[in-house]
C-alpha cells in the first residue's frame, strides 16, 4: 500500500508535521540537525513499531511534549489509517488501524513492510548475527504464511527449556517435554527459511548485478545446528553443557546469513562503498521478492543517500530504484546529489526541512522554496 499523508506531532526536534508524499520518489532535503532522519524514524515507527536511532521509544519524544502521535494513511478502498502514540509515562504503544485497538504489533508490520538503508546499514555485514536473523525472519514472515506461529512456538519452547537449565535440580521430565517441542517448531522455521531462501537467493544476485559486478560474492543461509544431526538429538545429548552454560546453544535462534566472497567474508574484503551497495542489494532484494510472490507492494527510506558512494553508483542505485515503481523517502544534506541521479521523466517530489532557530524541524514542500519542484 503507498502512504498518501502524513502527520506526526511531538516527534524529536520536528514542528507539527501533516504532509502528502507522492506515490513514487518523495526527496528531503536539509541540513544537518534539521530533522530529515527524524521524519523518516517516525514512518519507520509506524512500520516497525519501535526506532531505527534508538532502543527506548520515549528518547523519540519531543523534550517539551509528553507524547508523540504519528499518524499514516494508506491508499485503498476504503483508504487504512494507522495510528501510533508513546505517552511518556506509559510502559507500552497504543496502536489503531483502522478506528480499531491492535494489540500484536506483527499486524502492523503486516501491513505497512517498509525496508532501510541507512548509515548503519552495514551493521547487516559487519554486526553481530541477530540483526542478519532479524533480516531473514522479516521476509520469511512476509512470504511464507504460518511463519510467525511457527516462530512464536519456537521462541516459547526455548524460553521454557533455558529456565529449567538454570534451576538448581533440573526436571528431566518438563525438560523433555519442552525440548521435544523446541525441536518440532524448530525443524519447522528451518524448513520454512530453507524455502524462502531458495525463492530470495536468484533475485538477490539479479538485483546485485545491476548495481555492482561481484560474480564471486555468495550468500548462504546456516540454520544454527549440525545439519547432519536432528536438532532433538543435539538438545538431548548436549543437556550438561548447555546447563553448564546456562542456555541453549543450538538451535534456530542461533540462524545466520553467511555473505562471503572468494571464501572470505564479505566484510573483511569489500570496500565502504561495494559494503553498501551489497547491503542495498539485500534490501531492495526483499522488496522484490514480496511484491512478486504476494503483490505487496514495499516502501523504502534511504537515509543520506551519497553517503560512501561516488556520483555514478548512486546514478545506478537510482535508475534501478525508480525502475521498481514504489514509493521511497530518500534524504541528503546535498540537493543537487539527490536531484541528480534520476532520469528526466521521474516524476520527484520536493521536501525541505528547515532549521529553526530554537532547534526546532520544518517540513517545507520544495515548491514553498526557492528550488523548483521536479
Amino acid at each position: 500500500m503507498l502512504i498518501n499523508r502524513f502527520s506526526f506531532n511531538g516527534l524529536r526536534n520536528l514542528t507539527a508535521v501533516d504532509f502528502e508524499p507522492g506515490p513514487g520518489i518523495n526527496l528531503i532535503v536539509g541540513v544537518n540537525g534539521s530533522g530529515k532522519t527524524s521524519l523518516l524514524e517516525g514512518i519507520h515507527i509506524l512500520g516497525m513499531g519501535r526506532s531505527f536511532r534508538t532502543r527506548l521509544l520515549k528518547n523519540a519524544i519531543a523534550h517539551d511534549a509528553q507524547a508523540m502521535t504519528l499518524f499514516a494513511r494508506l491508499d485503498g478502498e476504503p483508504p487504512v489509517p494507522i495510528g501510533i502514540r508513546r505517552s511518556r509515562d506509559a510502559p507500552e504503544l497504543e496502536i489503531r488501524m483502522g478506528g480499531e485497538r491492535v494489540e500484536r504489533l506483527s499486524q502492523l508490520i503486516e501491513t505497512l513492510p517498509l525496508q532501510l538503508v541507512n548509515p548503519d546499514a552495514f551493521r547487516l555485514l559487519e554486526g553481530a548475527p541477530a540483526g542478519r536473523r532479524e533480516f531473514l525472519d522479516w521476509g520469511v514472515f512476509h512470504v511464507k504464511h504460518g511463519f510467525f506461529d511457527a516462530w512464536r512456538r519456537a521462541r516459547r519452547a526455548l524460553k521454557h527449556r533455558n529456565a529449567l537449565l538454570r534451576r538448581d535440580r533440573m526436571d528431566a521430565k518438563s525438560l523433555s517435554a519442552w525440548e521435544h517441542e523446541l525441536a518440532h517448531w524448530g525443524d519447522r522455521v528451518d524448513s520454512l527459511r530453507s524455502d524462502w531462501m531458495a525463492e530470495f537467493l536468484p533475485v538477490f544476485e539479479e538485483t546485485l548485478s545491476q548495481l555492482l559486478a561481484l560474480p564471486d560474492l555468495t550468500l548462504g543461509y546456516s540454520r544454527g545446528w549440525d545439519r547432519k544431526r536432528s536438532l532433538l538429538d543435539i538438545l538431548e545429548q548436549g543437556r550438561a553443557t548447555d546447563q553448564q552454560m546456562g542456555f541453549t546453544q543450538q538451535g534456530p535462534q542461533r540462524a545466520d546469513l553467511r555473505i562471503r566472497l572468494r571464501r572470505h567474508p564479505a566484510v573483511e574484503v569489500l570496500s565502504r562503498g561495494q559494503q553498501k551497495l551489497v547491503v542495498t542489494a539485500l534490501k531492495l532484494a526483499q522488496g522484490r521478492l514480496l511484491e512478486r510472490t504476494t503483490g505487496q507492494s514495499c516502501l523504502y527510506l534511504v537515509d543520506d543517500l551519497p553517503a560512501e558512494l561516488d556520483a555514478r553508483h548512486r546514478q545506478v542505485f537510482c535508475r534501478l530504484l525508480e525502475s521498481m515503481r514504489c514509493q521511497a523517502f530518500i534524504t541528503s544534506v546535498e540537493h543537487d546529489a539527490l536531484v541528480g541521479p534520476w532520469q528526466s521523466q521521474t516524476p520527484l517530489e520536493m521536501f525541505h526541512v528547515k532549521h529553526g532557530s530554537d532547534g526546532s524541524g520544518t517540513l517545507v514542500p520544495q515548491a514553498q522554496i526557492d528550488f523548483m519542484t521536479e
